[in-house]
């Protein structure tokens, strides 16, 4: 199983989508509060050139956002990443 960490704060709605899509597949997610961690929330800009939150990676990959996670589970190619 690949690591997946997520950068994300508590009352993101998408977040809370994205933590629900893990545990459905049974999958333990890093996450990065930078609502809790404000130096967090440059790492994940610098990282990711984004500032909106979630932003997900798995293992090396970053996945992006929600929507993206949801399209590729959609797609059927979330569980060959989750699984490489």
């Amino acid at each position: 199983m690949s690591k997946v960490s997520m950068y994300c704060t508590r009352a993101c709605p998408y977040c809370q989508m994205a933590v629900r899509l893990f545990e459905k597949k049974g999958i333990d997610i890093d996450k990065i509060q930078i609502d809790e961690e404000p130096e967090k929330k440059q790492e994940m800009v610098d990282r990711t050139g984004q500032y909106t939150v979630p932003q997900i990676y798995i293992g090396d990959t970053h996945v992006g956002g929600y929507m993206d996670l949801a399209e590729l589970d959609m797609d059927g190619e979330l569980d060959p990443l989750l699984n490489a």
